[in-house]
């Protein structure tokens, strides 16, 4: 089965404790990140975890530039409690050309403004914690987690094109991701506890139970 020939790349713009969370777990992924603080403590305290850390503003769009922002999949702006600074950084951002832009913010009158202004997708950390927004960035495919417990969780994915025409004994997604199928749904038909022997269809979505980091790579099959 073919698998992706290149990963994402992250920039993660404000390191505190939201952006921190999500660029180590990023990183410890196996993801190229790039952190970004104009904290020159909080960049030290991650530069050993991170592929990249580096002390600027975020709303200066030449110190954006040297760091080559546009190179970078997706940037999550997670600017702590300066609300301008998060605005002028998602502006600045869209201006150069990031594809993907995501931005915290603190309730939903900031989550309206953010999304005016360009934002491509907006998460609350009172609902999203850094650690559960990593793997759904990672997972493209990914259509709703429920957490269970701190490391696992449940998740619905549309079935992976590499998987289509095959069946769950042949795919053993468990073997290879220790990662149990709960249903599959095909079309207006739920099959729940699917047998060895059911084959995936392209426009399956499936229903999976296992370990968060694994969900990554599973969804990018």
């Amino acid at each position: 089965m073919t698998k992706r020939l290149s990963k994402p790349e992250f920039a993660v713009i404000g390191l505190g404790r939201f952006g921190g969370s999500l660029a180590r777990t990023l990183a410890k992924n196996g993801y190229v990140v790039l952190g970004i603080d104009r904290n020159r403590q909080l960049v030290q305290s991650l530069a050993d975890e991170l592929t990249q850390a580096v002390a600027l503003d975020a709303t200066d769009e030449d110190a954006l530039r040297e760091v080559d922002i546009t190179a970078y999949d997706t940037a999550v702006v997670a600017i702590g409690d300066n609300f301008e600074s998060n605005v002028l950084a998602t502006v600045t951002l869209k201006a150069l050309g990031v594809r993907q832009v995501v931005c915290k913010a603190q309730d939903e009158r900031q989550s309206s403004v953010l999304l005016k202004v360009g934002a491509d997708r907006v998460v609350l950390p009172e609902f999203e914690a850094g650690e559960r927004l990593a793997y759904l960035l990672t997972a493209p495919l990914t259509l709703g987690q429920l957490a269970i417990g701190a490391d696992h969780s449940i998740t619905e994915l549309s079935a992976p094109v590499s998987l289509a025409g095959h069946t769950l004994r042949e795919v053993d997604l468990f073997g290879r991701y220790g990662v149990n199928v709960l249903a599959i749904k095909h079309d207006e038909a739920l099959i729940v506890f699917p047998s060895p022997d059911t084959r995936i269809n392209p426009d399956d979505l499936l229903v999976v139970i296992g370990p968060n980091d694994r969900m990554p790579a599973l969804a990018n099959l």
